[in-house]
């Protein structure tokens, strides 16, 4: 099983049976036997007139990754805040460029 994020809510033993059961009912799906999985092919092998995805020019990244020692009370306070708090001391840092950089 690959690493779950932290947060990441796993159903329980009887949530899962509730969610199979309901699957199982569902008059649409059914689960594939294994003869039908062996004669599975790619899309590729059925289908090369198909060309495969391709993904469009990439753009130059507008930041750069860099290692930056702070205070463990200024790192704890931004974390506090939750997701984003590398682009709110970007943010804070930006203004302070800019504030100094008129000057």
């Amino acid at each position: 099983m690959p690493k779950l994020k932290k947060g990441t809510i796993l159903p329980t033993d009887e949530e899962n049976r509730q969610i199979n059961a309901g699957i199982a009912a569902a008059p649409d799906t059914y689960e594939l036997t294994e003869a039908e999985f062996a004669k599975m092919r790619p899309v590729s092998e059925i289908h090369p007139e198909i060309p495969p995805r391709v993904r469009g020019p990439q753009t130059n990244p507008t930041k750069k990754s860099t290692t930056i020692r702070l205070d463990s009370e200024v790192l704890d306070f931004f974390k506090a805040q939750g997701k984003g708090w590398q682009t709110k001391i970007n943010d804070i840092l930006h203004d302070y460029v800019n504030s100094h950089h008129a000057a």
